[in-house]
């Protein structure tokens, strides 16, 4: 009796550390949270524990893109030149900056080189530049992402309907015409 009772404390105790682990790690998943692929990045939704800061700065001109849509690298390539953030000055308070590149990258996506079709030695800067990103919009011309609505391939929110977030499966995609 007492080693049945003593199983079923390290079942239990593994489950709890199981559902803590999940609760509080990396939010890899689609919406029903199966772990859905695309090419080699997995797909994220707004990781559980996300700072303020991040919502806020990364935010306040775009979609705050979840860490997982690029390498460590890329991350801290882009933390290091926000004083010319594709063409406008987005610098941080070090202590804010700090926070962001910290969470960036401990959720960042495939963190060695090499993964997720990225070459090693030359982390992408830009999202759209990935070849996951690449393939999962090989349908998309030109015309389409030159739309008043679209603007650019960046403006994952025109047609990603749950961008904020961090969903971006086809099945919530509408493209505006």
């Amino acid at each position: 009796m007492k080693d049945s009772v003593k199983g079923m404390l390290v079942v239990a105790g593994a489950v709890i550390a199981a559902v803590g682990l999940f609760a509080t790690g990396p939010s890899w998943g689609d919406d029903e949270g199966r772990g859905e692929e695309h090419g080699g990045m997995r797909a994220s939704r707004v990781p559980v524990g996300a700072p303020a800061s991040w919502k806020t700065e990364c935010g306040s001109c775009h979609v705050p893109y979840p860490p997982a849509m690029l390498p460590a690298q890329s991350w801290a390539r882009i933390m290091a030149g926000l004083d010319r953030h594709f063409g406008e000055n987005a610098s941080l308070p070090p202590a804010v900056a700090a926070e962001i590149g910290q969470f960036l990258a401990a959720e960042a996506g495939w963190p060695r080189d090499g993964e997720g079709g990225v070459a090693r030695g030359e982390p992408p800067l830009r999202i759209t530049e990935t070849p996951w990103f690449r393939r999962e919009h090989r349908e998309i011309g030109d015309v389409v992402w030159r739309r008043a609505a679209i603007g650019s391939p960046a403006n994952c929110s025109a047609c990603h309907r749950q961008a904020e977030q961090g969903i971006f499966n086809e099945h919530g995609v509408k493209i505006p015409k």
